[in-house]
């Protein structure tokens, strides 16, 4: 019988995998407390209007990549492609528009059917920042900050460039998206299919096409910050004054547009050129029309989202899974004294390894093997005098203690070895 595999897309995070993610979320997760961000989460899947709505009908996520189904009820579901449109959703659930601004964070998996690659599956993780509640520039500054901060603390932001760009308001960007209509719609029968269909549903998507007969049409383009209206550019003015002031370096980007609808004035992603052409390891921007959408009031919020798997790529993170003591049975009489001994240890919060397998001398190689910097050795001659034998692994040094001071001896070693490193 051919042995199982995952589905397409998905993969088993192994033990280092889910660690450097799990040192990923936790550095991120520190941080955003910091800038006063609290932890919330929504549920894995929500009514399809949830994201049908405001992602726009237009959006790539929405016309090929959701998981949609319907359920026993006949009610269409979606399983989260992102994070930002739950949030917004539960934030007017939950009553909380009348008491902005509101600063969340969130981790969790997401679901898009893409084509797989590396850094970019079916069902990926993302954690995420919203700061719900302000039109000010400073709350974009204060979201940029909070991102280059992980970034900086996870040791890659030197690895990445902070593309930065504006979309402006409303006239802004109806202004643009006719100027944009007029120059595609001599290369319309030069586009992509994908871009044809745009041109008429959202010709600003054309700018973030992958395709290259795309990119070379678009090189020649007119910019979008040549039709920002004063206050547009007044909001991006004051935000890049922050960045400056602050030491954080962007990247003027002018085609950058984010993939999504509800996107308004600044849009900013994190690039690095370690992960391939899937560069992106950080994005967000300003999507003030989102509570309308949703059917909340209109409120000014901006926000980021990143990829867990993408920056556990770029993590250096060599550090195995070590165990503190290794507790070895000398003989069968042992097993429940060496049980009981080894729960002790573990409730003095130490890791421990019971080695099941062999004689003495193959238990203490596989201790040995799996980091152990204490050994104690039970055995029937140990039961019968309440002693027990305690090897230190690094010198060959073995003691014989009684089990009270066996624990006391385990936990100053530890502290002793802590404070050294």
């Amino acid at each position: 019988m051919k042995p199982m595999q995952p589905v397409r897309g998905t993969s088993d995070l192994m033990p280092k995998q889910k660690s450097q993610m799990n040192a990923v979320v936790e550095t991120a997760t520190l941080i955003a407390n910091r800038y006063g961000f609290q932890d919330m989460e929504t549920p894995i899947f929500e009514f399809t209007e949830v994201f049908s709505r405001p992602l726009g009908a237009s959006s790539d996520v929405v016309a090929k990549e959701t998981y949609s189904f319907e359920d026993r009820g006949g009610t269409s579901l979606t399983l989260r492609p992102e994070g930002t449109a739950s949030v917004m959703r539960a934030l007017i659930s939950n009553g909380l528009t009348q008491s902005l601004p509101q600063k969340f964070f969130y981790a969790g998996p997401m679901f898009r059917y893409e084509r797989p690659q590396k850094g970019r599956m079916r069902l990926f993780h993302q954690f995420g920042c919203e700061f719900i509640g302000s039109y000010n520039p400073l709350a974009d500054a204060e979201i940029i900050g909070c991102a280059a901060m992980i970034l900086s603390d996870l040791g890659v932001l030197d690895k990445c460039v902070l593309h930065l760009n504006s979309l402006g308001d409303t006239k802004s960007r109806d202004d643009y998206r006719h100027a944009l209509i007029t120059y595609l719609s001599d290369y319309k029968h030069l586009l992509s299919q994908d871009s044809k269909r745009r041109l008429d549903e959202n010709p600003l998507r054309i700018l973030d096409s992958k395709a290259v007969e795309d990119q070379q049409i678009v090189e020649n383009a007119p910019r979008l910050p040549e039709f920002l209206t004063p206050q547009a550019t007044e909001h991006f003015d004051q935000l890049t004054a922050a960045l400056d002031t602050a030491e954080i370096d962007w990247h003027l980007d002018p085609t950058l547009v984010r993939g999504l609808d509800y996107y308004s004035h600044t849009a900013f992603e994190f690039i690095t050129q370690a992960l391939g052409s899937q560069g992106t390891v950080l994005g967000g921007g300003r999507y003030d029309g989102l509570s309308a959408t949703l059917g909340g009031p209109d409120i000014g919020a901006v926000g980021f989202a990143a990829g867990i798997e993408r920056l556990a790529l770029l993590v250096d993170q060599t550090d195995e899974f070590i165990y503190d003591v290794g507790v070895i049975l000398a003989d069968d009489s042992a097993s429940s004294v060496g049980f009981a001994f080894a729960n002790k240890l573990r409730s003095c919060g130490l890791k421990v390894d019971i080695p099941l397998a062999g004689q003495v001398g193959k238990k203490l190689k596989r201790a040995a093997l799996v980091g152990c910097s204490l050994c104690i050795i039970i055995g029937e001659t140990e039961i019968k005098t309440d002693t027990i034998q305690v090897k230190i692994m690094a010198t060959g040094e073995q003691k014989q203690l009684t089990q009270i001071e066996v624990v006391e001896f385990a936990q100053k070693f530890f502290e002793q070895k802590q404070e050294s490193i």
